[in-house]
């Protein structure tokens, strides 16, 4: 009986709401040689990039002594990136870092700010629906990777092989925790990007459903600023651990002494 009531009211919901008609996995491949490809996340990335080079070539098409309008803003942009990475890595060594560290933090910055404000749902596919590109794992795992890759590449590059002396440092007990710690690195980024993306896309979608004039507008803000909070929070780690592989535990320990 308690069966019978519960697949009736499932029922019922499912012809409510809209939204308890999406299937999940459902998404839009391209076929290109023998891979199969993301159709959703290549076109609302490549429509974010466009976004970032039109930008871009609007500030610097005719630059000015006296900065303003999207030179104003490019320059500020710059500016706080700049800083963001000098504090992170330090006065030394951060200056090859900013063009990395300034294209994670823009290009997350705004492909999480197109899911709140950019109505991808309306534009039909064949398969699956368009959402901001941070809303895909694919995505966020991608981007941490990238930055796993960074940091590899900026510990090898100053220090060669001595780099992988920090595994075994203060003690060679310590070498599983050391290696898992570059595993789950890129896990954490990847999945705090995308599980607050994710949420924060799904909450407003529901208050939509429901409420559809007022509520969702409050939640939506909050959304924009959290967006921006991910964006940053993702940058600064990323420079945080280019940082690390730059320093090591020795210098560390020599420098504290």
């Amino acid at each position: 009986m308690h069966l019978g009531s519960l697949l009736l009211n499932s029922f019922d919901l499912h012809s409510l709401l809209p939204i308890a008609k999406l299937e999940v996995g459902h998404h839009l491949y391209w076929q290109v040689g023998g891979l199969k490809v993301h159709g959703q996340v290549f076109i609302t990335s490549w429509i974010v990039i466009g976004l970032l080079l039109i930008a871009s070539f609007a500030a610097t098409r005719s630059v000015q002594r006296i900065p303003s309008g999207i030179q104003n803003l490019m320059e500020y942009a710059l500016e706080f990136v700049r800083d963001l990475t000098k504090n992170q890595i330090g006065e030394k060594e951060y200056r090859p870092w900013v063009p990395f560290v300034g294209t994670l933090f823009l290009f997350i910055f705004v492909s999480n700010w197109s899911g709140a404000l950019v109505p991808w749902k309306l534009i039909e596919l064949p398969e699956g629906e368009l959402a901001a590109p941070t809303n895909d794992i694919n995505t966020t795992v991608a981007l941490a990777l990238l930055v796993s890759l960074a940091y590899f590449y900026a510990g090898f590059k100053k220090k060669g092989l001595g780099y992988f002396a920090k595994y075994v440092q203060p003690t060679p007990v310590l070498l599983p925790i050391a290696i898992l710690e570059d595993f789950t690195k890129p896990l954490s980024l990847s999945f705090r990007l995308f599980g607050n993306i994710l949420a924060d896309e799904l909450v407003v979608g529901v208050l939509v459903l429901l409420v559809p004039l007022f509520v969702p507008l409050p939640v939506m803000l909050l959304g924009l600023f959290t967006s921006a909070i991910q964006a940053l929070v993702f940058a600064t780690l990323a420079a945080a651990y280019i940082h690390e592989a730059l320093e090591g535990h020795g210098e560390e320990e020599h420098e504290a002494h």
